[in-house]
Order: C-alpha cells, then structure tokens, then sequence
C-alpha cells in the first residue's frame, strides 16, 4: 500500500508512533523516526522495523524547535529524496487541575505538542508543495474535541492541531497535499500504563465497543489516510475511540 513511500514519524519509538512506523514498514514504506530521548531504544526500534527490509533513520531532537524540523526534512529529503507523508505524533501530557498548573507546564505542553506539529508542517510542505503532492496526518485526541478536566494544557493543544489541521487542508489542496488528523480515544499505551486494571476496566464502561483501544487501531487509521485509499480526504478529524464520544 505504501510501497516506495517515504515517512516521517516524529515520536516514532514508542506506542501509538511505533505501530505507526511498524504499520507503514510492513506496507512498504522507508521512514525517518525522530525521538528526542533514549538513543537505545530508538536504535533498537529501527532495527526492529528494518526486518520488513525498508530503510529506517533515525534523528535525535526536540520537535518543539523548528531547527530539528528543518533538519529532519533536509536529512530525509537528502537520504530518500523525497517526504511523501508526514506524520506528527509527538506529544507530552503534564496533568494537573488549572489552579495548581505553572505557566510553564501549560506552555510546554502547548510547545511541544501544538507548536512541534506546526514545525513540521511548515517544513514539509514547502517539499511537499515543490512535489505537488504529499500527506500530512496529525496526531489530535479527544480531549482536543470535547476537553477534559486537569488537561487544559493538553485539550488547547490538541484542539489547536484540528484548527491547523483545516487551514492547512485548504491552503495546501490546490498542490495535491492532503492534512488529516486522527483524534485517538483511551489507548493503552505508557500514558496509560500507570493505571490500575480496575480504572481500566471503569474507563473501558464509557467506551461504546467496549474495551480500550490499541496502538494497532490508530495505526490502521494512519495507513489508511496516507494510502492511495484515502486519496479523496482532506481536512478531516477521524476519532479512533471505540464511540467514546458519541
């Protein structure tokens, strides 16, 4: 499906980002993971992709400083000449109820998660655009759709990725770049790892499917819009969570 496609996967070691990379490898795509910490199990995640027999680099930076993203497209577009598809997944969390959040893990957040993806974006479709032709996925949640209490830092974020995520589906259509987003419920992942089986099991009572989702459900969303079978959608908000939110 993404056979001589190229990726970029930013937060594409670990969980939702890692079945992304792993889902587009085993479809035949090369990708550019860049990570910003734990250099072993970044290499130990590439060498884990490379047995689809794709090419995987890797880059070490903060998303939240527009030099990585220019780096980051540069060493991609050097290495496979070309970004077909982009996918910012990076992200933090930093809870805690509004009165007791410093300004500065409220701007965090909003650097790495809503400023990171603009970075990216703004990087990869000055390529795209000269390609006349691209993808772009951005990773929002469903706190970004509806909020949630003791994220306000996190729900701003996200909800500012949909904003962009429509400008930029407009700005960028007439060049044959499509901008989605994918807005993932309760995934089980390490954010979600410190959770007990009980708090699962209550979390799991909201969702209308009827169990927490897996980092396999948003990949599948991922591959599905940077495939030729999404060829017709754009600005669009696709929720993978289980009906949480209806």
């Amino acid at each position: 499906m993404l056979k001589g496609k190229t990726a970029v996967i930013t937060g594409g070691v670990r969980g939702i980002g890692r079945s992304i990379a792993e889902t587009f490898c085993a479809n035949g795509a090369d990708v550019m993971l860049c990570y910003r910490a734990s250099s072993k199990e970044a290499e130990e995640t590439a060498e884990d992709l490379r047995k689809y027999g794709t090419k995987v680099e890797l880059f070490c930076g903060d998303v939240a400083e527009y030099e990585t993203a220019e780096q980051v497209i540069s060493k991609t577009k050097k290495v496979f000449g070309k970004v077909d598809i982009l996918v910012n997944n990076a992200g933090m969390t930093c809870d805690k109820l509004l009165i007791k959040m410093k300004p500065e893990e409220f701007t965090r957040v909003i650097d790495v998660n809503l400023n990171g993806s603009f970075n990216f974006m703004k990087a990869a479709a000055a390529v795209m655009m000269k390609q006349r032709e691209g993808c772009i996925i951005n990773m929002s949640s469903v706190s970004g759709v509806m909020g949630n209490p003791g994220q306000a830092n996190y729900s701003a974020s996200k909800a500012g990725i949909i904003g962009m995520t429509k400008s930029l589906a407009k700005e960028l259509g007439r060049r044959n770049i499509r901008v989605n987003a994918i807005a993932p419920g309760f995934i089980d992942t390490d954010m979600t790892a410190v959770l007990s089986e009980e708090q699962k099991n209550a979390a799991a009572e909201n969702i209308s499917l009827g169990r927490i989702g897996k980092p396999e459900d948003v990949a599948k969303a991922a591959l599905f819009l940077a495939s030729d079978m999404g060829d017709y959608i754009t600005g669009q908000i696709i929720g993978v969570d289980g009906g949480l939110i209806i």
